[in-house]
């Protein structure tokens, strides 16, 4: 039987930086605002593991952002999730990550926002922080333009004013084989504060509206929208093989969410729908207990080290979850959630299912791309199975687990994390169940198994 080719027509753009602290956040949402003032259907994406990033996405278009990661997906299944999830829209605006050719590590362009924009063939405009530069801007993009293949279509300036912006655009348009799509003034009083994991949530954020609202009116006055909509017209189509998801069955699954946890991929969480899911929400904050009749809990990442009190005071939350493991309930929990199942975190008392103390540090803990890869038989897959997975997190626990190994996919270093057992999958490595969906397959039917 042959593959099911497909061959979808998407109107697309990459929105990429020269480095991390380029605005290119600031910059996608303030275009997305403004193309949403017109009246626009706009679907957003974002290049690699960030979580952060697509709840500012989603905020603004009302449309669930997604993640389009060639190392935890494959190239195929990155093609699939991005016209399926693109095709009602009238643009889809991917934002990069870090600047455009940072990939797996150091000396890599492999799995950066340059070598997505390639294998889906979509263009480029680079977003540069132009302040405290002249002619050197154009010795810096030039060497964008020529260091590998790229897309790279334009650039929109950041940080400039009205008044020094045509020197610029002229320049450049003179010198590069470049399009200039506008620009955006410094706007401090849109300004997004940073923490340790980058920039806070979307909930956090004081006045979010009004900021958002202050980016769209700038961007329809300053960036090009017209020319930045040609320009996602001109992007081919994008072929891709087809990808069938059958349902296995009708189980309840509690899914933790609220500020201390708010790490989803959006996608996986589309995936256990369509296999049958109904994800129930709650709040481990502020709800007593768990949702009635549940076959499964989901707790994913975000930031209980920040909620530490006030998870721990809720005592009959703790004492739910626990009771709910001792009656065979199947849980899977990522990062934050794998915090909240250790005896404490910060010194506070958590759930206690799992006996690791856990504590904030001032760096990165194991951070980047690795292969997981099953010391033993569990309710995601059999020993010796593997899945990619990503971590990113400064909290650290004084156990880590052992019953997969994580193999570190620049460096080959191996270290044994996870813990995981016919009920439980828990540790600080963050998966994308489409990149093996016999993981998310098989904890559909521990749940189900669990709910007869």
């Amino acid at each position: 039987m042959g593959k099911s080719m497909k061959n979808a027509k998407l109107n697309r753009l990459m929105i990429a930086g020269t480095g991390s602290g380029s605005g290119k956040t600031t910059t996608i949402c303030a275009l997305m605002k403004g193309l949403l003032n017109r009246g626009l259907r706009v679907h957003s994406f974002k290049s690699g593991p960030d979580y952060i990033d697509p709840m500012f996405h989603s905020k603004i278009t009302g449309v669930k952002s997604r993640n389009l990661d060639m190392y935890l997906c494959g190239e195929n299944t990155s093609k699939y999730l991005l016209a399926e999830n693109g095709k009602a829209s009238q643009i889809s605006i991917i934002e990069g990550v870090m600047g455009l050719y940072d990939g797996l590590g150091m000396d890599t362009t492999k799995y950066s926002s340059n070598d997505l924009s390639n294998r889906t063939q979509t263009p480029v405009v680079l977003v540069v922080q132009a302040k405290g530069m002249a002619a050197s801007l154009i010795a810096m993009l030039k060497g964008f333009l020529e260091y590998k293949d790229n897309l790279i279509k334009g650039v929109i300036l950041n940080g400039i004013s009205p008044m020094v912006y045509p020197c610029y655009k002229e320049m450049i348009e003179e010198n590069l084989n470049l399009k200039v799509y506008g620009f955006l003034p410094n706007l401090p009083e849109a300004r997004i504060e940073s923490r340790y994991l980058g920039l806070i949530t979307a909930d956090e954020v004081r006045d979010l509206r009004r900021k958002i609202d202050i980016l769209g009116a700038n961007a329809e006055k300053y960036i090009d929208l017209d020319g930045l909509l040609e320009l996602a017209k001109e992007a081919p189509a994008l072929e891709y093989e087809d990808i069938k998801i059958e349902g296995l069955g009708r189980v309840r699954i509690a899914l933790a969410r609220d500020e201390a946890f708010c790490f989803y991929y959006e996608d996986n969480l589309d995936l256990l729908k369509r296999l049958g899911a109904e994800l129930v929400e709650f709040s481990p904050l502020r709800d007593e207990s768990l949702p009635a009749d549940i076959d499964g809990i989901i707790i994913g990442g975000g930031y209980p080290e920040l909620y530490a009190d006030d998870l721990s005071q809720n005592k009959s939350m703790l004492a739910s979850i626990a009771e709910a493991y001792e009656k065979g309930i199947p849980i899977y929990a990522e990062s934050g959630g794998y915090l909240y199942l250790g005896s404490s975190l910060e010194g506070k008392e958590m759930v206690g299912i799992l006996k690791h103390k856990s504590l904030l540090t001032d760096k990165l803990q194991n951070f980047g791309y690795k292969r997981l890869v099953a010391q033993r038989d569990n309710l995601l897959c059999k020993k010796a199975d593997s899945i990619k997975a990503h971590e990113f997190h400064y909290t650290k626990a004084d156990y880590d687990g052992e019953d997969f190994l994580a193999v570190k996919e620049s460096t080959g270093k191996e270290r044994a994390t996870i813990v995981a057992n016919e009920q439980i999958f828990a540790g600080f490595p963050h998966l994308h169940l489409w990149g093996n969906l016999d993981f998310a397959k098989n904890f559909m039917k521990t749940c189900l198994r669990a709910g007869k």
